[in-house]
């Protein structure tokens, strides 16, 4: 039996990096999907509609395809922290997470581009920040530039100085591809990726 054909609908190279990791062969696409979430809508159940937004938005492309999606959103007391795009939102954003334990919720989503089977799976982590000071804020954000990482905190880099502690299933989830839960979502796919 032939493996179907594995996409990753994410132009992110870290999510890039992350699949590449699992050595399945597998191309990538944008998905050009608004990461917004819906008024009213939780940040957890935004996350998931993005995942599978992002995996439905390149299955006309990959009509024979097995495609991951997946979006990542942080929020601390009923506030969201998007990408935030320039120094002064990221400055704002870890000034409100410093010292405050916060949650990264990252969503997944493996849709079989043939059945149109999607099987979604949610992946909290719970990242604790350092209480640290203004000045060392700037200095992070001119040194990382995170200006396209939810929440400002790039962890797979020098983020990672800003956490105290991180509470997780899955260490990869943080950088937003969750590999455990992505290689049981591939099993009942009947992918095994310790199958030669």
């Amino acid at each position: 039996m032939t493996r179907p054909p594995l996409v990753l609908a994410s132009t992110s190279p870290f999510r890039r990096e992350l699949l590449a990791r699992l050595g399945l062969p597998f191309e990538t696409a944008n998905p050009a999907v608004e990461e917004a979430l819906l008024p009213g809508e939780t940040p957890a159940a935004g996350a998931l509609r993005l995942s599978h937004a992002k995996a439905q938005a390149v299955a006309p492309l990959f009509p024979q395809a097995l495609i991951i999606g997946s979006d990542q959103v942080a929020y601390l007391d009923g506030q969201v922290f998007g990408k935030p795009g320039t120094y002064e939102n990221a400055l704002r954003q870890l000034q409100l997470m410093r010292g405050r334990r916060v949650n990264f919720f990252t969503g997944l989503c493996l849709l079989d581009a043939v059945s149109g089977r999607a099987h979604l799976r949610g992946v909290p982590t719970l990242v604790t920040f350092r209480d640290l000071a203004d000045g060392e804020i700037a200095d992070y954000l001119h040194k990382e530039r995170p200006y396209n990482c939810a929440g400002s905190a790039k962890s797979e880099g020098l983020g990672i100085a800003l956490i105290a502690r991180i509470d997780g299933e899955d260490p990869n989830a943080l950088i937003g591809l969750p590999l455990i839960a992505l290689c049981d979502l591939l099993r009942i796919e009947n992918v095994s990726v310790l199958q030669p």
